[in-house]
């Protein structure tokens, strides 16, 4: 029996204590009076908010300016460093936020510029996961929640001997993604090689989208269906 179960089981005195002491050290806490810990608190937030928006606006935003191809104005991130592994091209209008830490990928295998491309006013949601092999673009005014997968390329060959032997997945199931303007895509959900989502829809937390969206279309479920369609307000004139 080892010693620490020993001491978790026995009934001796000394084995007795040590487990009374482990219940005081962990059940111990002091008062918190108002007049002391909100000035430490205020204190700490103030010092947490400004460390975070010089280390955004000196480290994150720099470096993954860095990464882009282009960028447009009034480029903004969070306050982590995306992660972006291989070689490929990001190009991003005006207003664009790419928000908390997200994950791009891409794949030269399949073309000689990967491409990721976002419109303006559009943005990324903490933890969006993004694998592009070929192309995923982006339109105007998107927004897209946390924890959003897109991808164009499978990753694997559905072949599981080709799988057990490494292979990459087949060029031809590497689809270009194209999500239109104005669209919303809910947390968690998922879009599959070769979709395109129409203009104005919305894609529900959680869907698996694998194939296209027509305008004007709210989506949901696994795999995604259509459950209502939207109407879109008329523009109004614009005075001469």
């Amino acid at each position: 029996m080892s010693f620490y179960r020993k001491l978790a089981t026995s009934d001796h005195w000394f084995a007795t204590s040590v487990r009374a002491v482990r219940r005081a050290l962990m059940n111990f806490s002091v008062p918190a009076p108002g007049v002391i810990v909100r000035p430490m608190l205020l204190l700490f937030v103030t010092a947490r908010q400004v460390w975070f928006a010089l280390y955004r606006v000196f480290i994150c935003e720099p470096l993954f300016k860095a990464y882009c191809r282009s960028y447009g104005h009034n480029l903004h991130t969070g306050n982590f460093i995306h992660w972006v592994q291989g070689k490929g091209d990001i190009i991003l209008g005006d207003n664009v936020l790419i928000d908390g830490k997200c994950n791009f990928a891409f794949a030269v295998r399949y073309s000689p510029n990967p491409t990721f491309r976002m419109g303006n006013n559009s943005g990324l949601g903490h933890g969006c996961i993004l694998t592009i092999g070929k192309q995923i673009s982006i339109g105007n005014d998107c927004r897209l929640a946390p924890f959003v997968t897109v991808f164009d390329s499978p990753g694997h060959p559905l072949d599981p001997v080709l799988r057990r032997s490494g292979a990459p997945a087949n060029t031809e199931d590497v689809r270009p993604v194209t999500i239109c303007d104005n669209v919303w895509i809910g947390s968690g959900a998922v879009i599959f090689p070769g979709v395109t989502i129409g203009e104005n829809s919305v894609v529900s937390s959680g869907a698996y989208v694998m194939s296209d969206v027509p305008p004007n279309t709210v989506v949901a479920g696994n795999p995604a269906r259509k459950v209502m369609s939207l109407t879109p307000k008329e523009q109004a004139p614009v005075a001469v």
